[in-house]
């Protein structure tokens, strides 16, 4: 089995983790990556009950036409007290924070919210149910945060040491994960890919003027 994570498209506002739906070029990348795997014969599509979510996979697809199953399991990481704020406030307020995540000494959970082992916790059983589902090719249409963590799980990496798993996905980039029903285990067959965006720059992270997505 196959399995294609997808980062949703570009959201309409550059607040952090706020329940919005997508931008223009979120639109834009939705339908691209909706082509880019248009003839993978798509069984299911997953994704999380957040707006920009929901709103990446109906859009992606119209290429597919396959069934959508919503989980809320596939939210994004919880963010805590930095929610609703600015990436210049979220430096200003919480300083001490992200210098000590960076040095991803332990695993830390954001400040009123969630660390990487609380996703694997609740995202696992999601993988595990479409790993039983009989389908053989299946998008999972979620979020930056949760795909570094599961895939840092798959690889059997500490939860801590998620966050060297690439320092910003690009929206509507894809992950191939692969089950194997033999040997009972998920392996990666590639990261961040995003080839379909590159003919596009303005579509491209590098070329924002703010980091949100």
């Amino acid at each position: 089995m196959n399995i294609y994570l997808i980062r949703h498209g570009r959201q309409s506002s550059r607040l952090c983790n706020v329940d919005v739906g997508l931008s223009e070029e979120g639109r834009r990348q939705s339908a691209l990556v909706g082509g880019r795997l248009a003839f993978m014969n798509i069984d299911a599509v997953y994704s999380s009950h957040l707006i920009r979510a929901v709103e990446t996979a109906r859009e992606a697809n119209g290429c597919w036409n396959a069934k959508h199953i919503i989980k809320k399991e596939l939210k994004e990481i919880s963010f805590g007290d930095m929610e609703g704020m600015t990436d210049e406030d979220i430096a200003g307020k919480f300083a001490d924070f992200k210098k000590e995540q960076e040095r991803m000494v332990k695993d830390l959970p954001y400040p009123g919210g969630e660390c990487a082992a609380d996703v694997i916790k609740r995202a696992m059983p999601v993988f595990e149910e479409i790993a039983g589902s009989g389908c053989k090719n299946v998008a999972v249409v979620t979020h930056g945060g949760v795909i570094r963590a599961i895939t840092a799980a798959f690889l059997h990496m500490e939860p801590k040491d998620y966050r060297l798993l690439g320092n910003s996905l690009e929206n509507c980039s894809i992950t191939e994960v692969r089950w194997n029903e033999k040997t009972m285990r998920f392996s990666v067959e590639r990261f961040n890919d995003y080839a379909h965006l590159e003919p596009y720059p303005e579509l491209l992270r590098a070329s924002w003027t703010d980091a949100e997505n």
